[in-house]
């Protein structure tokens, strides 16, 4: 008889072999994309209270400074100079079209006088060119710094968090209208990826990648590469049965619909009043009320859905974090806001140096967090431990 062959002992589990097929919580993995939306909002909250340029200037750097540290190497992760030139770009014409139109801001200090285009009577309240002053220019300048701000906080949730990530963790009744948002959200970082592309290849074949006729020429295939993304994405959502719902009840359908509907307009109205100053008691027990409609009316919606989520991304400690950083920066500008108007309004009339107020600037300084409690992204490289992984066994 041919004696039994000796089992091997067992081999201690490592922190490799244990966290092998699973994402661990604690190596490079990717963010909740709901978090980094959160924080983001958050800014961008924060940023709406104030026309100060000194506290909008430390929300862009704050923005900056966390996209720099936990963004990716992925395509949709380079989309964030692209919003720094959007929003320069819109500051710049806020300002063009108050030296050009004017500004109901009255003022007195006159920096030059353009010829003025005389216009007919039924135009009354409307020029077009004549004095520019000082308080105008100043007052286009922070109104035009606050939108661009909006717009870079939007940019830095764009370039964190993966847009077909975002998609996975909406509800099933916002399936649909999640896929277009998501669409027309991930348009800009494919647009700027195809257009550096582009402008590569002509470097690398001696051509001009500056002047209007590079342009010129980067626009056609920009252009023909985003149509056939449309034709490969609708063949894709065809493939997969988009669109497809189960059949529900009649008054489900409605009910649905009117918590929905009626829970957006209060949340909107909730919205509008915190983020407005001098807003009265009833924000907070509308946006209650709100939040408590449009969630029912998302849940029995769901009911519609037949998808299943696979693989769905985990909500630890991180982005608890995350979130709650960008929650608190939004709710300490908000409070401070209302205590101390004149501390997040610069004057204009008279026009008076901006003041950077201390305890708003430590309100902003906490949305800093995510670039040390947030893990680290997760490398286009395959790690050094799963090439281990994939050697075949030699023994």
């Amino acid at each position: 008889m041919t004696p039994a062959t000796p089992v091997p002992p067992a081999t201690p589990a490592t922190p490799a072999t244990r966290t092998r097929g699973t994402r661990s919580a604690l190596g490079p993995r990717h963010l909740h994309p709901g978090a980094w939306w959160l924080w983001s909002l958050g800014l961008a909250a924060a940023a709406s209270r104030s026309t100060n340029p000194l506290l909008l200037l430390l929300i862009v750097a704050v923005a900056a400074y966390v996209v720099t540290a936990r963004r990716s190497d992925a395509p949709w992760s380079r989309s964030y100079g692209a919003f720094l030139r959007i929003g320069l770009a819109v500051l710049a014409v806020r300002v063009l079209f108050a030296v050009l139109l004017g500004s109901p801001v009255p003022g007195s200090h006159v920096l030059f006088t353009l010829p003025q285009l005389p216009l007919p009577g039924w135009a009354q309240g409307v020029r077009i060119g004549g004095r520019v002053t000082l308080e105008a220019v100043l007052f286009a300048l922070y109104d035009g710094l606050r939108l661009a701000t909006l717009l870079i906080c939007v940019g830095a949730a764009n370039a964190l968090a993966s847009p077909a990530r975002l998609l996975r963790v909406l509800p099933g009744a916002l399936y649909e209208v999640g896929v277009a948002a998501v669409v027309a959200t991930s348009f800009a970082p494919n647009l700027v990826a195809d257009v550096q592309r582009l402008r590569a290849a002509r470097r690398l074949r001696g051509r001009a990648d500056h002047g209007i006729r590079s342009v010129l020429s980067v626009g056609l295939p920009v252009l023909e590469s985003a149509l056939e993304r449309s034709v490969a994405l609708a063949a894709a959502m065809d493939t997969r049965g988009f669109g497809r719902t189960a059949p529900v009840p009649r008054s489900i359908a409605r009910a649905t619909a009117a918590l929905t509907v009626c829970g957006l307009l209060g949340i909107c109205a909730a919205v509008y009043g915190l983020l407005t100053a001098g807003s009265g008691d009833w924000t907070v027990p509308v946006l209650l009320l709100g939040l408590g409609a449009a969630g029912g009316g998302l849940l029995l919606g769901s009911r519609r859905t037949v998808r299943t989520r696979y693989r769905p991304d985990p909500w630890a400690r991180a982005e608890w974090l995350v979130a709650g950083s960008g929650l608190a920066v939004a709710g300490a500008t908000i409070w401070l806001s209302g205590r101390d108007p004149a501390a997040f309004a610069t004057s204009v009339v008279p026009p008076a140096a901006p003041v950077l107020p201390l305890a708003a600037a430590a309100a902003v300084l906490l949305g800093l967090l995510p670039a040390f409690a947030a893990p680290s992204p997760p490398s286009g490289a395959l790690p050094s431990t799963a090439r281990a992984d994939r050697k075949p066994d030699q023994s």
